[in-house]
């Protein structure tokens, strides 16, 4: 388990809350100024979202993207999974795979320490999460 996480990530969990504040739906571009992206880049952040359920994507002009989840039953854990991969790979804090039957000289506190690292994320829901200020632009008369 790494102790930190790659910007898609940070840019998946600020497009969820992003997605949540404006309480419809948002164009790519808008989305990609509210997170201080590009409209590039916002795709890739939102395709495991989309494929997971939590967001909708509707093509075309008047299309965007829409939140379905509930954040406050979706914890920081998963999200994080969902974007990075299992977060407990059994892997030393020396890297790769424990090579011995006791492991390293760190194993125990590694192993306790990374536990209680899953469970606290896994116990935080996104909505719970302090907010950014996402900024959404007015487009034709509506907020996207």
């Amino acid at each position: 388990m790494r102790l930190e996480f790659m910007r898609r990530t940070d840019l998946a969990l600020r497009a969820l809350m992003s997605l949540e504040a404006a309480g419809t739906s948002v164009q790519a571009a808008d989305l990609a100024e509210a997170l201080h992206s590009t409209r590039q880049f916002v795709p890739r952040v939102m395709a495991p979202l989309v494929r997971a359920g939590w967001v909708s994507s509707l093509p075309g002009p008047r299309g965007g993207y829409h939140l379905t989840a509930d954040l406050t039953a979706t914890s920081l854990l998963e999200v994080i999974e969902l974007i990075e991969g299992p977060t407990d790979d059994g892997s030393c804090v020396l890297g790769g795979p424990c090579r011995t039957e006791v492991g390293c000289v760190a194993h125990q506190a590694w192993s306790e320490a990374r536990r209680v690292l899953r469970d606290r994320l896994a116990a935080t829901p996104v909505a719970s999460v302090p907010r950014f200020q996402p900024t959404h632009r007015q487009t034709k008369g509506r907020t996207s």
